[in-house]
């Protein structure tokens, strides 16, 4: 069957559908059809000619790479069988599995998840006697995270304290010694984390060039979704795949690269065209989800972003109704006008079509006790993940040692319920069965009835032939009395995890491509959405997302941007990528709340906020504002121009656009001072309250005069 590209696509998607040969960045912007490109371009790739085993799809999550392979062959009519589709980590897994003798693994290795690593670092700190009576030292869990972006960020962990946590800094000489520890158990004991994935098979594809050049031939077609989310190992990666003159796709959109914190590097997007010389640089401006008002609004969050790829977003969604910017008397009143305004919404919207938007989980405690105690439910995004949930890494850990008897961690997982036999006795009785000796396991199979069983069950199991499901069924039988015993308040409800876990091995052949999904996938069965409750996400949680009615909240310095960010302009500048993903989750409706105070818990008062830049750069013709009276309602403030007073917004920084002049010369005014962006250059007074002022590493701002010092 021919493909539809007329009709389907606009003109710049077909123009990144059709654009098969050589390097291609696609910057898709919020809503603008992006996986519709890939999955039309990955039809027509097929349809061209092109044999799907060529193709290599690589993806943040196995389900968008799922989805967009099945919508794909529902378009061809036909199997896209062969495709490799799926995460940077599987990619690595499966070749790294492919090829475990090149890296020294010749029995093969085993990948932990993210408590396994929690736990050997503590291992290591304990081993390596730190720490010991220090009730302040990290946690085990902070360990792990400092050693994680140390590798994601490819900075010593010295400069990841001194950036991101600077109190830890007494513990930099032990956190480099667990850090060295920790590869060495890895290493030792054939067990590899998410970030040796891709570590390994980057130095596996730069030392060995055969399996390179192999590689390059095998996927002619390489196409990477959400490019501005990779690490720089992830776009060496992608480097080494395509080679120099290579058919590779990035699609992504620098406005939207919000994951620094764990590594992800908005450079490799923004350096594409540098990376990758002659690509081909496409823009998907039309947007297909926010109305134009919401559009205008976003765009003006974007002008102000000092290094990006120009774009500016279109409809033909249109509205007469203009986002509002609300400023509430405090953070509590905030609250009550939020709980009003989600059920103005009601009226219009299910509940589930309405989102509160906050920069940190915190900010939504007070919002949460007003819609509590007004009945309305709610789904706050997070909880504890399929694979992580004890009984789950109970039975896992079974499966584990029948692949590999050398995982330590799965031995002192599988042995947990004997009582009597603890961390020590763990240790020695891994160290017997290495040695063989039979007779300290026949005298601790005597003394514990139970290590017995599981010794025999496992014998068993790897001599039956290893299929997931089979061998699965078998240990969910030896796994039952132990579940009972173990958690007697709840085994029922985790009982039905277990079901869960069983109907997906169902699908598996392959032991270890089971054991590496369920590491990598870390969700088989996601948390489903209620249907009658309101939607509260931090930003990060909502990227992906979209709401009819969209509240963003706690639109102040301090709280959006954070407060860290406000210490180094590249960390504002992710704000502002943060501030536009936010905003581009609604459809219709945008309010912004910035309380003009917040409660300080020290001083037990509440203290007024300046405005988060973002707003204050906002002209006042993107928006309507809307201020709490004392009485409580909320009344509209004029624009400029009308009679009433000013809103507060920032001018335009282009002066030949702003409407305002200012009253004073600016070579007259004199330097100031600002608590958050430091010394500043007055350029200008602006009617009535309020200065242009030009602070070093952070541009223009206008700020109110009370909250300047002159100097």
């Amino acid at each position: 069957m021919s493909i539809d590209f007329e009709n389907e696509l606009n003109e710049a998607q077909r123009e990144a559908v059709q654009t098969t040969e050589g390097p291609v960045l696609v910057i898709a912007g919020a809503g603008s059809g992006k996986t519709r490109t890939i999955v039309y371009r990955l039809a027509h790739l097929v349809e061209s000619g092109v044999d799907p085993s060529q193709i290599l799809l690589l993806t943040f999550t196995r389900k968008a790479a799922q989805e967009m392979l099945n919508r794909a062959e529902m378009i061809l009519g036909r199997s896209l069988h062969g495709t490799s589709g799926g995460t940077f980590h599987s990619f690595a897994y499966a070749t790294l599995r492919q090829n475990a003798m090149d890296i020294g693994f010749d029995n093969g290795f085993t990948l932990m998840d993210r408590a396994d690593s929690e736990n050997i670092c503590k291992d290591v700190k304990d081993s390596l006697k730190l720490g010991k009576g220090d009730r302040s030292y990290p946690r085990k869990s902070t360990l792990l995270d400092m050693i994680t972006k140390s590798r994601n960020k490819e900075l010593p962990i010295e400069t990841i304290l001194e950036r991101e946590a600077y109190h830890l800094n007494s513990y930099l000489d032990d956190l480099n010694e667990i850090s060295d520890g920790y590869a060495h158990f890895k290493r030792n004991h054939a067990l590899m984390d998410y970030d040796d994935l891709l570590f390994l098979v980057d130095k596996l594809l730069t030392e060995n060039k055969p399996l390179r050049n192999q590689l390059q031939t095998r996927y002619r077609y390489i196409m990477v979704d959400e490019y501005q989310d990779t690490n720089l190992v992830q776009a060496r990666i992608v480097k080494l795949l395509a080679g120099d003159k290579g058919n590779v796709m990035a699609v992504g959109d620098d406005a939207q690269s919000i994951y620094a914190f764990r590594g992800a590097n908005v450079a490799n997007i923004l350096k594409f065209p540098q990376i990758f010389k002659d690509a081909k640089v496409i823009r998907l401006e039309k947007n297909y989800r926010s109305v134009q008002p919401i559009l205008d609004l976003t765009n003006e969050i974007l002008k102000g972003a000092t290094i990006k790829f120009d774009k500016k977003l279109y409809s033909d969604l249109k509205s007469n109704h203009l986002p509002e910017v609300v400023h509430p008397l405090s953070d509590q009143s905030q609250a009550k006008l939020v709980v009003d305004q989600i059920l103005e919404f009601r009226r219009k919207f299910s509940l589930h079509d309405i989102a509160v938007l906050f920069r940190a989980g915190y900010q939504s405690f007070p919002l949460e006790v007003a819609l509590t105690r007004i009945g309305i439910d709610y789904q706050k995004y997070g909880g504890i993940r399929f694979h992580e949930a004890a009984h789950i890494k109970d039975v896992l850990s079974y499966l584990r040692l029948v692949l590999n008897p050398h995982d330590l961690l799965a031995w002192q997982r599988a042995l947990d319920h004997i009582k009597g036999v603890g961390p020590k006795t763990v240790a020695k009785i891994y160290k017997a069965i290495h040695a063989r000796d039979n007779k300290y396991l026949g005298k601790m199979t005597q003394k514990h009835e139970q290590l017995g069983e599981l010794l025999g069950e496992l014998n068993k199991l790897r001599a039956t032939p290893p299929k997931p499901s089979a061998i699965l069924e078998s240990i969910l039988a030896f796994y039952q009395p132990i579940l009972t015993e173990k958690y007697p308040d709840d085994y029922p409800k985790r009982q039905a995890g277990l079901e869960q876990l069983s109907q997906i091995a169902v699908n598996y052949s392959d032991m270890e491509q089971f054991l590496g999904d369920l590491s990598l996938d870390g969700d088989p069965e996601e948390e489903k959405r209620k249907e009658n409750a309101v939607v509260l996400s931090t930003v990060h949680s909502a990227k992906g997302l979209e709401w009819s009615a969209v509240i963003i909240i706690d639109l102040v310095e301090d709280r959006f941007p954070s407060r860290k960010a406000m210490q180094r302009a590249e960390d504002l500048e992710e704000e502002r990528r943060l501030m536009y993903v936010a905003c581009t989750r609604a459809k219709k409706c945008l309010k912004l709340f910035v309380p003009s105070s917040v409660y300080n818990r020290a001083s037990g008062m509440s203290e007024p906020t300046l405005p988060s830049p973002f707003i204050l750069e906002l002209p006042d013709t993107v928006f309507d504002r809307m201020n709490e009276s004392y009485g409580g309602g909320l009344e509209q403030r004029r624009k400029r121009g009308t009679t009433g007073a000013t809103p507060l917004s920032r001018p335009k920084t282009n002066e030949s656009e702003t409407s305002t002049t200012p009253k004073t010369d600016p070579s007259k005014l004199g330097f100031c001072r600002h608590k958050i962006f430091g010394k500043g250059k007055i350029i200008a007074r602006i009617e009535p309250n309020k200065c242009r002022v030009n602070f070093p590493g952070f541009g223009l701002k206008v700020i109110i005069e009370d909250y300047l010092e002159l100097i």
